[in-house]
């Protein structure tokens, strides 16, 4: 890849916000390149309205900055398929991406890292210079987290999988990088997204004329100058945690 990536631990926070300081520091890491455009894509049951002290923030310390952040797949929309969300976001970030001769950088929170890694993977013509994913399961999220509870309340970590791995279940942006390390199997022939973005499963939409769609996903994301990935042991957020620094899976149990 072409420049430095980053992993950086953090400390926990309360409320919605509780990494407002990581996306501070991830904020500070992208302006120090140059006052390129930013995009921020929310998290799981978010919304726009959820990034007000981050905008605050890059005014008062970067004035001039075009930031956007969009008002799509809000609160509850945010379990649609992330194969939908994907091609909403990319609908309304490709102007931006075209407009901005010199780059972008996106900022994208929990569930959108995997949304923006999407993104990433599909455009083959993006100029996005850095890409942060703050506390992203990009290696599967597999725990009792507030909100799976809220969800599943008659599921519990060892038997989602149940659920998720099942044409149903996959409707649902949580399924979608549910990675059971017990079912593997399962995870791989029924996972739509994250198994396919992994390469841990071959693209069933790919056609004659593409032998290799992962090579094509995977020269489409290098073309990213920067990688930072942000998490830590008690962001409340990711379970494993490792998993927003792209573990390999060891610390799934």
């Amino acid at each position: 890849m072409n420049g430095p990536s980053y992993a950086v631990s953090s400390p926990r926070k309360s409320g919605a916000t509780r990494l407002l300081w990581s996306l501070f520091g991830a904020c500070l890491v992208a302006a120090v390149i140059g006052y390129k455009p930013v995009v921020i894509v929310h998290g799981l049951f978010d919304s726009s309205g959820a990034f007000v002290e981050l905008l605050r923030f890059i005014n008062q310390s970067h004035p001039g900055t075009n930031v956007s952040v969009f008002d799509l797949f809000d609160r509850s929309s945010s379990l649609q398929p992330l194969w939908k969300q994907v091609e909403g976001f990319k609908a309304a970030i490709y102007p931006i991406i075209q407009n901005a001769a010199n780059g972008v950088h996106f900022i994208c929170y929990s569930q959108g890292g995997l949304i923006c890694r999407g993104i990433l993977s599909t455009l083959p013509d993006h100029n996005v210079h850095s890409f942060i994913s703050l506390s992203s399961p990009q290696a599967g999220q597999y725990g009792d987290t507030n909100y799976l509870k809220y969800l599943f309340p008659q599921f519990m970590k060892f038997n989602l999988f149940h659920f998720c791995y099942t044409s149903v279940g996959q409707r649902i942006s949580i399924c979608n990088f549910w990675k059971d390390p017990h079912h593997m199997d399962m995870y791989v022939n029924s996972s739509d997204y994250l198994a396919l973005l992994n390469s841990e499963r071959t693209n069933p939409n790919s056609t004659g004329q593409q032998l290799c769609p992962h090579c094509l996903w995977k020269k489409n994301f290098l073309r990213i100058k920067k990688l930072v990935l942000i998490g830590g042991p008690d962001d409340g957020v990711i379970t494993p945690w490792q998993s927003s620094l792209h573990s390999s899976g060891k610390s799934f149990h």
